[in-house]
């Protein structure tokens, strides 16, 4: 079996890379281990995003009251998990479809690197068969992190996929980690009513966020009953009872947590054991493939893409690394008209999905100051927006951040309701160069959230209207 084109791994890095593979004319295969659209439509983006989903129906419910309705309900969490598989499956599906569409053959089993050229993949009856390729694409994503003190067995301490199906849902549980998958699940589990304590490392939760969201959402996610331990480690996790025993080392000492489960949400770790990189002598670097611009590893041929690889761990990001990396390939095979453009990782938003949702793109305020900036901020707050007041949604704020000296629009940290559906117009503008004044003079419609951000620029330079 020979092709111009193989990708091990049909993530949204993966599948993406394979049908632009296709598009240019490559003769094209992808290799898969378990489920078509990897992770990220099969246990990550996309089934978490239902759940939330449920959660935000039901405390719609909690406050009907609030918009003249009378109403209440209990949930099935059985059936709620059920949906979620549903929009799961449904979604991979929809990459078997776009395979057979775009004439990509799939080939399941376990892809392991033998030699330059050569695949051999492992089927899950494990018969063998041998694929070879003139270029080889990696795109074999990533895994929950597990940490020595807290050893995942899928029953009392659990990793994410395990959260997302849990047979009954837990009176208690505590989270470790408060990076995106940690909160998005705080917030699911604690709306089901379960009673949630979420414990982080660092001073603060969300912490790659600026300092003003992280203070936001610990404020919110309090008044709404869960519990916040920052500065704060497990050292040590007891599952001989019924439930589980957490030691936590915080400032003030130790103390122990019970709860029915643990979920641990410490981080991810990339797929690169057992795929053949020691045999090719391909370069890693902390546990992730080294590549070039292009996404090409030290051997002629072999690219990585995704979650494997040092660039931030993010669907889109994936995405348009495949897109680049066959680009590139195209260039070379003269099927594509010129070098593609190079990402630029410092203007990749990031969304985090639990309520409020956490939208953000560009430079922290104390990244821009301390990267020699003068600058003005502007902050609106969602209380004062129309479309936030109608919704029955006003907690949250949008922030931005300009150069002072020449208007630059160095990045917008928001958090609030639908704030992730609005990131991209700082994408965009910042990736056209846009001052302030183009976005002053570009009209916002209203009544939406989107004019938050006119507005929060309209504070920052002194101008504001609505506040």
């Amino acid at each position: 079996m020979a092709y111009d084109v193989v990708v091990i791994g049909s993530g949204p890095g993966g599948y993406v890379a394979a049908i632009r593979a296709s598009q240019l004319g490559f003769k094209t295969a992808i290799i898969e281990k378990e489920s078509l659209g990897g992770i990220c439509l099969n246990w990550g983006c996309i089934p978490t995003k239902a759940l939330l989903k449920s959660a935000q129906v039901m405390e719609y419910i909690k406050h009907a009251k609030d918009f003249g309705i009378e109403a209440s309900g209990q949930h099935d969490f059985g059936a709620v998990v059920k949906r979620s598989r549903g929009v799961a499956d449904k979604m991979s599906k929809g990459v078997q479809f776009l395979m057979r569409k775009n004439k990509i053959d799939v080939i399941m089993g376990y892809g392991k690197l033998v030699a330059k050229g050569k695949i051999e993949v492992t089927a899950a009856d494990n018969n063998k068969q041998s694929v070879e390729a003139k270029y080889i694409i990696l795109a074999t994503g990533a895994r929950s992190r597990q940490l020595p003190s807290m050893p995942i067995d899928g029953k009392k301490i659990i990793g994410y996929r395990d959260a997302m199906v849990l047979p009954q849902q837990p009176k208690s549980m505590i989270v470790v980690g408060s990076g995106a998958i940690g909160v998005e699940f705080g917030y699911f589990y604690n709306s089901m009513g379960t009673k949630v304590t979420i414990v982080e490392f660092m001073p603060r939760i969300v912490p790659v966020e600026d300092e003003e969201i992280s203070k936001e959402l610990e404020k919110n996610f309090k008044k709404n009953g869960i519990d916040v331990m920052v500065n704060s480690e497990v050292t040590k996790v007891d599952t001989s009872g019924n439930g589980v025993k957490a030691t936590i080392k915080t400032q003030n000492g130790e103390q122990v947590l019970e709860a029915d489960v643990l979920l641990s949400a410490v981080g991810i770790q990339p797929n690169i054991e057992n795929i053949g990189l020691e045999t090719l002598g391909i370069k890693t670097d902390k546990g992730r493939i080294v590549t070039d611009k292009y996404y090409q590893t030290n051997v002629p041929g072999i690219y990585a893409i995704g979650d494997c690889t040092p660039g931030q761990a993010l669907a889109h990001v994936a995405s348009k690394e495949g897109i680049i990396c066959v680009e590139a390939i195209g260039y070379a095979e003269k099927k594509y008209g010129h070098q593609p453009e190079i990402l630029d990782y410092a203007n990749v938003p990031g969304c985090t999905y639990c309520t409020p949702e956490i939208a953000s793109v560009g430079m922290t305020e104390k990244q821009a100051k301390e990267a020699g900036y003068e600058v003005k901020v502007g902050k609106f707050p969602l209380s004062a927006s129309g479309k936030a007041s109608a919704a029955g949604h006003t907690e949250g704020f949008v922030k931005v951040i300009f150069d002072a000296k020449y208007g630059e629009w160095l990045g917008t940290h928001m958090i609030g309701y639908n704030v992730t559906e609005i990131i991209a117009e700082t994408v965009v503008a910042r990736k056209l160069e846009t001052t302030y004044h183009e976005v002053l003079n570009s009209i916002h419609p209203h009544p939406t959230i989107s004019e938050s951000i006119k507005d929060a620029i309209e504070v920052a330079y002194g101008e504001a209207i609505h506040l």
